[in-house]
Protein backbone atom coordinates (compact mmCIF):
# COMPACT_ATOMS: atom_id res chain seq x y z
CA UNK A 1 0.00 0.00 0.00
CA UNK A 2 0.94 3.94 -0.84
CA UNK A 3 1.06 6.38 1.74
CA UNK A 4 1.61 10.12 0.82
CA UNK A 5 3.82 10.82 4.16
CA UNK A 6 2.65 14.17 5.76
CA UNK A 7 4.34 16.05 8.99
CA UNK A 8 2.28 16.36 12.22
CA UNK A 9 2.21 20.26 12.71
CA UNK A 10 2.81 21.65 16.26
CA UNK A 11 4.42 18.48 17.88
CA UNK A 12 7.48 16.40 18.32
CA UNK A 13 7.79 13.16 19.10
CA UNK A 14 9.69 14.20 22.48
CA UNK A 15 6.78 17.18 23.55
CA UNK A 16 4.37 14.30 22.98
CA UNK A 17 2.49 13.66 26.41
CA UNK A 18 2.66 10.21 26.69
CA UNK A 19 -0.37 8.42 27.42
CA UNK A 20 -2.17 11.35 26.29
CA UNK A 21 -4.30 11.26 23.52
CA UNK A 22 -4.40 14.24 21.49
CA UNK A 23 -5.85 15.95 17.85
CA UNK A 24 -4.29 17.16 14.96
CA UNK A 25 -5.60 17.81 11.42
CA UNK A 26 -2.77 15.81 9.06
CA UNK A 27 -3.55 16.33 5.85
CA UNK A 28 -7.18 16.47 5.44
CA UNK A 29 -8.08 14.67 8.39
CA UNK A 30 -8.37 15.09 11.72
CA UNK A 31 -5.74 12.28 13.67
CA UNK A 32 -5.38 11.09 17.40
CA UNK A 33 -1.75 10.93 18.43
CA UNK A 34 -0.81 8.48 21.27
CA UNK A 35 2.65 8.12 22.91
CA UNK A 36 2.77 5.08 24.63
CA UNK A 37 6.89 4.91 25.57
CA UNK A 38 8.88 4.53 22.73
CA UNK A 39 5.99 3.83 20.26
CA UNK A 40 3.03 6.58 18.91
CA UNK A 41 0.11 5.39 17.69
CA UNK A 42 -2.19 7.48 14.92
CA UNK A 43 -6.13 6.76 14.78
CA UNK A 44 -9.35 8.23 13.88
CA UNK A 45 -10.60 10.71 15.77
CA UNK A 46 -13.74 9.90 16.40
CA UNK A 47 -15.35 6.27 17.03
CA UNK A 48 -16.07 4.22 14.47
CA UNK A 49 -19.84 3.76 16.11
CA UNK A 50 -20.92 7.35 16.81
CA UNK A 51 -18.39 9.53 16.33
CA UNK A 52 -17.33 10.27 19.69
CA UNK A 53 -13.93 12.52 20.13
CA UNK A 54 -11.28 9.43 21.14
CA UNK A 55 -9.55 13.07 23.44
CA UNK A 56 -12.45 12.51 25.52
CA UNK A 57 -12.06 9.08 26.65
CA UNK A 58 -8.88 7.72 28.12
CA UNK A 59 -6.79 4.45 28.12
CA UNK A 60 -7.78 1.38 30.31
CA UNK A 61 -5.32 -0.66 32.23
CA UNK A 62 -4.52 -2.59 29.36
CA UNK A 63 -3.44 0.32 27.42
CA UNK A 64 -6.53 0.41 24.99
CA UNK A 65 -8.30 3.36 24.02
CA UNK A 66 -12.21 3.94 25.16
CA UNK A 67 -14.32 5.55 24.14
CA UNK A 68 -16.45 8.28 25.85
CA UNK A 69 -20.05 7.49 24.78
CA UNK A 70 -20.27 4.09 25.03
CA UNK A 71 -17.36 2.58 26.39
CA UNK A 72 -16.06 0.88 23.67
CA UNK A 73 -12.30 -0.91 23.68
CA UNK A 74 -10.02 -0.47 21.14
CA UNK A 75 -6.23 -1.27 20.52
CA UNK A 76 -4.28 1.45 19.33
CA UNK A 77 -2.01 -0.57 17.28
CA UNK A 78 -4.32 -2.19 15.03
CA UNK A 79 -7.95 -0.41 15.65
CA UNK A 80 -9.50 -3.55 16.78
CA UNK A 81 -12.35 -3.41 18.91
CA UNK A 82 -11.43 -5.26 22.07
CA UNK A 83 -14.74 -5.01 23.76
CA UNK A 84 -16.91 -7.39 20.80
CA UNK A 85 -18.88 -4.81 19.02
CA UNK A 86 -17.49 -5.50 15.47
CA UNK A 87 -16.05 -2.18 14.89
CA UNK A 88 -12.67 -0.92 13.70
CA UNK A 89 -11.07 1.98 14.03
CA UNK A 90 -9.24 3.22 11.40
CA UNK A 91 -5.11 3.49 12.31
CA UNK A 92 -2.49 5.15 10.15
CA UNK A 93 1.19 4.21 10.26
CA UNK A 94 3.75 6.09 11.87
CA UNK A 95 7.34 7.02 11.11
CA UNK A 96 9.79 9.31 13.50
CA UNK A 97 12.22 11.39 11.71
CA UNK A 98 14.86 13.42 13.93
CA UNK A 99 11.97 14.11 16.77
CA UNK A 100 9.16 14.46 13.91
CA UNK A 101 6.74 13.07 13.45
CA UNK A 102 5.04 11.78 9.97
CA UNK A 103 1.57 9.93 9.57
CA UNK A 104 0.92 7.88 6.57
CA UNK A 105 -2.49 8.63 4.78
Amino acid sequence: MLFTWHLVDGTSFTSLEEGKMQDFLVGDKQVCLLRKADVVFAFAATCPHAGARFCDGWLDAQGRLVCPLHKYRFDPANGRNTSGEGYKLKTYPVEIREDYIYIGL
